[in-house]
């Protein structure tokens, strides 16, 4: 096989541009990436004018040269978005309707010594809105009318946390390919794993006479050749663990066809060798759901990540490497793909492959209601025998979820629509969900764990967001509440914060720099998102006099929130065993659930999973003002006054730890009140309690618990809880200070201070840890990326 790339310069001409560009690309990117013709599509409400461009067509055209082909030659696009007539030399090749699938055409005959490609995108707001008169579906309500209609990434058409930018374009790989002797067809790979010995089979198909040639090298050097279509056992086997359960090392498997002596074709993959399956089973509280890796029960901890740009050309493996890497220094293990975007590049997977980080893999499937035609039908048939055939040999692949949320809001969606024919759209939900997708996965790939949707309790519209069996989105908006329920795995909650400040700043002028400004309420699409922040920010904090504190507390109480559910989840692990919070990352510059923004700067709730993810953790489910009384003016003796304390130590590791737990009653100068001590021991993959502590007689208001669990004199978890809301605690003044000695910063604090955070108001820089917790004292900090430059200091006693 001979791959002639046709990726690179073209030319794009249309609604009066005429410009060239790079391909890979897009009308956006052409536009603004390539010839900084329009300005930044974030910046305020620049959006109107990237939305308004879409309602035009566009042409691609490349001219290149190519001598007659010798052999049966393909023209590939691995993407077209979306709606698109090709032609090479006037020919007219295809139409393409879903961006989702690879297409490939016969020009054997057509090409010539000089060539002129075409590409037609048809705009798909138009498109959608004629469908929609006649056929009206429904979905996410911050979408575009008619989205549904069009297998096109449905977040290009808004979202509660993105905006409305139906983009158009050659968005992946373009190649010619010419099949110059015999060929590989599919390369599949299955796993047997018995009595600690691995069995590999490669399963590979061939057109022509020729046997292929396979070799494995392992992750040390060593080089093996497989017999094909045979089991061949892999002797001394390197097991391939998630992060934070050992080590990630792959295999590199080479196929190979050689005539003659010369390769006409190869195929490569990196392979690892584990065992993931979905362990649902009866039990006492009603049916686990949980990961079982290698014999070993997975605790999910992670988030869920949505497309990282608007402009998908922008979307690099340099800049998802960088998103995934925090992912994994942040001790997360899994990471959810939503539904709404695109099946990822295998980058992506490869990525997810080395860090150890399992693949919760939606389709590309959304909030929507669906009623394809049998064309229609049949692209999304081939888009998802693509896709799994493309990466269902990673290692990281742990679980594949037919779609995001159809089944919990089927019947919200149906209603909103007024639809008479609920049987029948039922039943297309059933034969797409619940026949298509797992009878393709079950040819391609059965061991391939999947579910229907997610959520899910099995299927069949039966309880799908339920407590005690399958997978939950909670979106409980009071998040005291969470102690209450016990989940069998969490893979949607979360809670919205502002951006960093900087983030602000580059999508505002001055005058839009107040919290409910228009501008700041474009770059908010959740319907009453601020609001909720408001409301919760003043039941809990002080309010902010200015937008910079303002937006530091929004940072705060996001992660505060996000830490108080995922604390309790973890102290439940066996009953609970996953907690995948809402959402990783950003599309773009807004307020949103993120914890990473659209710039990679990390929000508090970042720097607070590192901690609360923490292979072992140490958290206190206390019981105070918060949890008994509702409102600072209820009367006296009508609420209990109890306060008190139960520890737990989670251990999410495979060795049984020895340690011991510390805690101290201190008052807002740090001074102690009472304190304890208790050697524990820890069984691998467990959680302890301790014995509940009584604290009746502190005083809320001045005193608070401080907890630690060390092993071998080493910290290894710390936390701390106030028996009231922050905003009714008395903080002294900490005067925080520091000082800068290379890398490493000390900062030294007169009292106890909360929420401190260290920020750079000229670089962008990534501490080993931020927004944190102190007693009086001294506390060191590194910083990992980023050049000091000018540091500050605050903490939540400046919210006076």
């Amino acid at each position: 096989m001979k791959k002639i790339s046709l990726n690179g310069k073209w030319n794009m001409s249309g609604n009066g541009y005429n410009v060239e560009g790079n391909i890979p690309g897009s009308v956006y990117s052409f536009l603004h990436v390539d010839n900084k013709i329009l300005p930044d599509p974030y910046f305020r409400d620049n959006e109107d004018l990237y939305f308004e461009i879409a309602n035009h067509e566009y042409s691609f055209e490349k001219v290149f040269s190519h001598e007659k082909p010798a052999h049966p030659t393909k023209l590939v696009f691995e993407g077209l978005d979306t709606i698109c007539s090709v032609y090479l030399n006037g020919v007219h090749l295809g139409d393409t309707a879903n961006m989702h699938v690879e297409y490939s055409f016969d020009v054997t005959h057509l090409l010539s010594q000089t060539n002129t490609l075409k590409v037609v995108c048809h705009p798909v707001n138009p498109y959608m809105k004629e469908k929609n008169k006649t056929a009206r579906l429904f979905g996410a309500f911050d979408c575009t009318e008619g989205y549904p209609h069009v297998r096109k990434a449905h977040c290009m058409m808004g979202w509660d946390w993105g905006p409305r930018l139906p983009d158009a374009g050659i968005w992946r790989n373009v190649y010619l390919l010419e099949e110059n002797g015999s060929r590989l067809g599919d390369v599949h790979f299955l796993q047997r794993h018995e009595g600690g010995k691995v069995f590999l089979t490669p399963q590979v198909s061939v057109i022509g006479n020729i046997s292929p040639k396979i070799t494995i090298t392992s992750p040390c050097g060593e080089q093996t050749e497989l017999s094909p279509n045979a089991e061949n056992e892999i002797l001394s086997p390197e097991l391939w663990w998630p992060n934070g359960l050992g080590e990630q090392p792959l295999y590199s498997v080479r196929v190979i066809l050689q005539e003659n002596g010369v390769t006409v074709d190869e195929k490569q993959f990196k392979i690892g060798l584990r065992q993931i399956k979905l362990i649902q089973n009866d039990d006492q509280y009603g049916k686990s759901f949980y990961f079982e890796v290698n014999g070993a029960d997975v605790f999910s901890m992670g988030a869920d990540y949505i497309p990282e740009d608007n402009i998908f050309r922008r979307i690099t493996p340099e800049r998802t490497r960088a998103l995934l890497t925090h992912c994994k220094d942040c001790n997360f293990n899994t990471v959810r793909v939503w539904g709404g975007g695109y099946y990822p590049d295998d980058y992506f997977f490869d990525i997810c492959d080395e860090l150890g980080l399992i693949v919760f893999c939606d389709m590309a499937f959304a909030c929507s209601i669906y009623d394809p035609d049998q064309k229609a039908y049949d692209g999304i048939t081939e888009e998802i025998t693509q896709n799994l055939k493309r990466i269902r040999h990673h290692a990281s692949l742990g679980l594949i979820s037919g779609n995001n949320e159809i089944e919990w809001h089927f019947i919200e969606y149906v209603n909103i629509a007024g639809r008479k024919d609920l049987d029948h759209l039922k039943g297309v939900y059933l034969d797409l969900f619940e026949r298509l997708i797992p009878s393709i996965l079950n040819s391609v790939a059965p061991y391939i764990p999947y579910i229907p949707s997610s959520p899910t309790s099995g299927g069949n519209f039966e309880n799908p967001n339920g407590e005690n069996v399958g997978d939950c989105h909670d979106w409980e908006a009071n998040y005291l509440l969470c102690r209450n329920k016990f989940y069998r795995y969490v893979s949607e909650f979360g809670f919205q914060s502002f951006p960093s400040y900087k983030t602000i700043k580059s999508f505002t002028k001055e005058k839009d720099r107040n919290p409910f400004s228009k501008i700041m309420d474009r770059h908010q699409r959740s319907n009453g998102g601020n609001e909720l922040i408001l409301t919760c920010l003043n039941r809990n904090y002080k309010h902010p006099t200015d937008f910079e504190s303002f937006v530091y507390a929004s940072q705060i109480l996001q992660a505060e929130t996000v830490k108080y559910r995922i604390e309790h989840y973890r102290r439940y692990r066996g009953r609970c065993m996953g907690a995948l919070y809402w959402q990783l990352n950003d599309i773009w510059p807004c307020t949103s659930w993120a914890s990473i923004d659209y710039y990679g700067r990390w929000k508090a709730l970042q720097y607070s999973a590192k901690r609360f993810f923490a292979p072992i953790l140490i958290s206190c489910e206390e019981v105070g003002h918060l949890q008994t009384r509702s409102f600072i003016n209820t009367e006296k003796g009508t609420f209990s006054n109890e306060k008190s304390a139960t520890l737990f130590v989670t251990n999410d590791t495979l060795s049984q730890i020895k340690g011991r737990v510390k805690w101290a009653v201190k008052n807002a100068k740090s001074e102690p009140i009472a304190r304890g001590i208790e050697e524990i021991t820890v069984n691998p993959l467990s959680v302890f309690r301790l014995e509940k502590l009584y604290f009746n007689d502190i005083n809320p208001e001045t005193d608070h618990l401080v907890f630690s669990f060390e092993v071998d004199g080493k910290t290894e978890s710390f936390g701390m809880v106030l028996f009231t809301q922050p905003k009714y605690y008395d903080l002294e003044n900490p005067n925080l200070t520091f000082a800068v000695n290379g890398d490493e910063i000390t900062i030294k604090a007169e009292a106890f201070a909360k929420g401190v955070c260290l920020e750079d108001t000229e670089n962008d820089l990534i501490f080993d840890d931020n927004f944190f917790d102190m007693e009086k004292g001294e506390k060191k900090v590194k910083v990992i990326s980023g050049k000091i430059s000018s540091l500050k200091l605050r903490s939540l006693y400046d919210l006076k």
